[in-house]
This record gives structure tokens, C-alpha cells and sequence, in this order.
């Protein structure tokens, strides 16, 4: 009895190794920052997502432009047990940068709009707006809120920020990023990233020679949110601010 106990406590920390641990949640300000971001933003793989869309009609009382608080018509696949439509407007188009294949569209976010009543023109109620709804405006159903955790492994891939969804020109941390790779390449929610700043080149004090520096990790990324060709990117850290088209690659290779 006293050897099978034994055994069963040299066993215990042994198994305890082999299981998965989880790994570390985010912070309450990250997931946040997340949140607030995926309500504003949108990717759509090709424009006929949202060509295809269901589209506003007019304002009430056939006013072209419609606001917070007032209702619209819409026409179009509307469910009326989907209790609210973000509203969205064709925005930039993504290319890569060294092949110009088309990536995605960006759907600016115009505001959110609540189902009222079903017909060949359905009515919606504008629970907000960031500008004037318009006629050939778009609905699109809400983004689900995904479970994110970091993942301590995944597949190397390298690529480019394309582009700083809110409009300014240094990155910061918390700020997000559009990424040139996504679901087709590799990439996974919870996936890390290393941000490295390409080297200066500079002349050699003696030789005059032009002399480029290395390489040097600026930051890193957290990918929380993956579509086909493209990707959202958080920046957890920085040690320098980070600009569009700085290379980044799977955090885990450069550690």
C-alpha cells in the first residue's frame, strides 16, 4: 500500500507536466481596447461581400439623409431575430504592397441600427452614428466577440503592417494594425508577433562606404482577428514607435 502511494505521488507532478496549461489571459485594458476596435472595424474578403449586402433605401419620411434616434428603410436578407446591424460604407481597398494582389476592403463604420419591422422594405431604428446615414449604405451583422488567448506556438509567417485603421501615422501601444497576412498564410487568433524596424544605412566614418545597421525588434503584436487574406494586429509593446509597412514575423523565431 505505503509503495503504491508512493509511486502515485512520484507520478502526480510527472502527469501534471504533460497536461496543456493555459496561457496567460489578457489584461482588462487589451481586451477593451479589442472590443472598442471590432465595433468600429471591418474587413470583407472581396467587394461583393459587401455589394451584396443589405442596403438602407432612405430616411424616414423618404429623407435621403437619416441620424441617431431616427428610423431608415432598408432592403435586402434582413433577419429580424438578429436584434441589430452595424451600418458600413465602402472604405480603403488593400493591396499587398510587393504583389498589388487584392486582399480585402476595409467597411467603414457609419453606425449601429436596431431591427424594428420586417417587409419588402424593412424598418430599422439608428441607435448611433458616427456621420449621416446615406442611401447604398450597408448593413452587416455584429462581430462576435471571440475567447483570446495568447498561443505559445505557430507556424512562422512574415509580413507587413499595411495600414493604421485610425488614421494616424506613428503606433503606439494598444493601438491596432492591418496586417498583409491572414487565415490562407497561416495565421491564428492569440498568434504573437515581433515587429522589427529595418536598419538605417549609413557611411562608414573611414571608408565612406554605405554601411547598413541591423535589424532591431520594436514591439510586439497580438493578431485578434483573422480573415482570409488580412489580419488585425494590438500592439502590446513598443520600444520605438512603429510605422506602416515595418516588417513583422512569428514572435517565437526571434526570441
Amino acid at each position: 500500500m505505503r509503495k503504491s502511494l508512493l509511486v502515485l505521488l512520484l507520478w502526480v507532478p510527472f502527469a501534471a507536466a504533460l497536461v496543456p496549461q493555459p496561457g496567460p489571459r489578457l489584461d482588462l485594458p487589451t481586451q477593451q481596447a479589442i472590443q472598442r476596435f471590432l465595433l468600429h472595424n471591418r474587413i470583407l474578403d472581396t467587394p461583393r461581400d459587401l455589394d451584396t449586402a443589405p442596403y438602407i433605401v432612405a430616411a424616414e419620411a423618404g429623407r435621403v439623409l437619416g441620424t441617431q434616434g431616427e428610423r431608415v428603410h432598408a432592403r435586402g436578407d434582413l433577419d429580424p431575430a438578429q436584434p441589430s446591424y452595424g451600418i458600413f460604407r465602402r472604405g480603403k481597398v488593400y493591396t499587398d504592397p510587393q504583389t498589388q494582389e487584392l486582399l480585402g476592403i476595409n467597411a467603414d463604420d457609419i453606425g449601429t441600427a436596431r431591427f424594428v419591422m420586417a417587409g419588402d422594405l424593412s424598418t430599422l431604428a439608428v441607435q448611433r452614428a458616427t456621420q449621416e446615414v446615406r442611401p447604398g449604405d450597408r448593413l452587416l451583422r455584429a462581430q462576435l466577440p471571440t475567447a483570446l488567448e495568447p498561443q505559445k506556438s505557430a507556424p512562422f509567417i512574415e509580413g507587413k503592417i499595411i495600414d493604421i485603421p485610425r488614421g494616424v501615422t506613428q503606433i503606439g501601444v494598444l493601438d491596432a494594425v492591418t496586417l498583409n497576412k491572414g487565415r490562407r498564410d497561416g495565421m491564428v487568433e492569440g498568434q504573437l508577433l515581433a515587429v522589427i524596424k529595418t536598419g538605417a544605412t549609413v557611411r562608414d566614418p573611414l571608408t565612406g562606404a554605405p554601411t547598413k545597421l541591423p535589424d532591431e525588434r520594436a514591439g510586439t503584436l497580438l493578431v485578434f482577428r483573422t480573415y482570409e487574406k488580412l489580419s488585425y494586429g494590438l500592439v502590446l509593446n513598443a520600444s520605438r514607435p512603429l510605422a506602416v509597412m515595418d516588417r513583422f514575423e512569428t514572435a517565437e523565431q526571434t526570441q
